[in-house]
C-alpha cells in the first residue's frame, strides 16, 4: 500500500491506494475533481459539503444509468414468443381437455 498526495477542488488530501490501483484512483480524483469544479463554477450551490454531496449524487446517477444500459434488455421478439407459446401451451390444453367431452 502506497501514499499518493492528490489535489480536489483546490483541497490536498493523502491517500493510500494499492501499488496495481494507482493509476485508476488518479482517474477517479480526476472525475471527482472535475465535477466538483464543474458545480462549484455553475455558482448554484455554494460550500465544499453541499457541492462534495452533489458530485456524488451526479457520479452515482451516471454509474448506474452506465450499468442500467450495459444490461441485456429483454428483445421484443423473445417476449412475443415466449407470449405465443404461452397462450399455444393453454390452447392446446383446452381444445385437449374439450376433446373429452365428445
Amino acid at each position: 500500500m502506497e501514499q499518493i498526495d492528490v489535489r480536489i477542488l483546490d483541497r490536498d488530501y493523502r491517500l493510500a491506494v494499492p501499488s496495481d490501483e494507482k493509476s485508476k484512483l488518479i482517474d477517479a480524483v480526476r472525475v471527482v475533481d472535475d465535477k466538483m469544479k464543474a458545480i462549484r463554477d455553475a455558482g448554484r450551490i455554494a460550500g465544499i459539503d453541499r457541492i462534495a454531496v452533489m458530485a456524488a449524487l451526479q457520479l452515482a446517477h451516471e454509474l448506474i444509468t452506465a450499468q442500467s444500459a450495459a444490461l441485456p434488455q429483454p428483445e421484443p421478439e423473445a417476449e412475443t414468443g415466449r407470449r405465443i407459446r404461452k397462450m399455444t401451451e393453454a390452447i392446446d390444453a383446452e381444445m385437449k381437455r374439450q376433446e373429452s367431452l365428445f
